[in-house]
């Protein structure tokens, strides 16, 4: 079965009235994914915590107890965009978690892969700052969790969010063992992501920045994918892929402005699980990251869901 991990907590990470960010995009995701029967089908399993030395694997401990604090006082601010409130910690560690949980499961043989519901996501933040909605960066916590317990050598991350993964980038720039994939509009925020950084040092020629421009047709973002899932990601021959799936390339996405339809996420999930299949067992594990559209967001779930289910 298709592991989904998730839990009410995240639906406390309070952002305040008017975010994009909110509870809603998971409570309206859960109602949809129930009342289409698709909720049964899979095995629903609640996340652990991620622990303080899990979360130290990407983040500084200072970075780590400032978040605590801030929630433990009430909440607070990290930038123009990035709310903390009294319950976010909580919910963050749980964000970590929950790719964890799904990678014990699945490297365990009881499943093969996993979609993450989670707030607050995870790609924006770097090692030492939170920033874009995100605290702490869930997938790249997953990678070193891979790398550290399971001794993992290859590790693929996708990133198909509309805007680039800064966070992620910056956790692995020099880690020829990680190999970060990121399609996203450009220039855009958080202004990062051209095909020029491609990573430094031993990591030189491990990072693929695909930056496309605002109304790309979803046909030539599929070509590109397909291009770079079949030839780069080919040759590296990952041991296991970790998906920062955002939704706000959808084409009703309030602040996307690409052009996806809601069935072409069950095309970049096939594509990904072709890979999967031939290199790695199958074993994906996705997260969600971005997408605001309130309506749209759970009918592109329920699609990228139905497609890691064909298994």
């Amino acid at each position: 079965m298709t592991l989904l991990i998730y839990d009410d907590i995240f639906l406390k990470h309070d952002t305040g009235y008017g975010h994009p960010e909110n509870a809603k995009r998971l409570e309206n995701t859960v109602k949809h994914l129930q009342a289409s029967g698709l909720w049964d089908q899979l095995r629903v399993e609640k996340p652990r915590a991620a622990s303080l030395e899990e979360v130290k694997l990407v983040h500084p401990q200072s970075y780590i107890e400032t978040i605590r604090q801030i929630a433990d006082t009430g909440g607070g601010w990290l930038d123009g965009d990035t709310v903390v409130s009294r319950a976010s910690y909580d919910a963050a560690v749980h964000a970590a978690g929950a790719p964890l949980t799904a990678i014990d499961l699945i490297m365990k043989g009881e499943e093969k892969n996993g979609f993450c519901l989670v707030r607050p996501p995870g790609h924006h933040a770097t090692p030492s700052r939170g920033m874009g909605f995100c605290l702490f960066n869930n997938v790249a916590i997953a990678a070193k969790y891979l790398q550290s317990k399971y001794q993992l050598e290859k590790i693929l991350i996708v990133d198909w969010d509309v805007h680039h993964g800064n966070g992620t980038q910056d956790a692995f720039y020099n880690d020829p063992a990680v190999l970060y994939f990121s399609m996203h509009r450009y220039p855009f925020y958080p202004g990062s992501g051209r095909k020029e950084e491609d990573g430094q040092g031993k990591g030189k020629g491990f990072n693929i920045n695909v930056p496309l421009p605002f109304d790309t047709m979803p046909e030539r973002y599929i070509e590109i994918f397909t291009d770079v899932m079949e030839q780069g990601v080919s040759q590296f021959v990952p041991e296991f892929i970790i998906i920062s799936a955002g939704f706000d390339i959808y084409k009703k996405d309030p602040i996307g402005g690409l052009n996806l339809n809601i069935n072409d996420f069950g095309t970049l999930t096939e594509i990904a699980m072709k890979s999967a299949e031939k290199h790695c067992k199958g074993r994906i594990v996705s997260c969600l990251e971005g997408g605001y559209h309130l309506s749209g967001l759970p009918l592109c779930i329920e699609v990228h869901l139905k497609a890691l289910f064909q298994v």
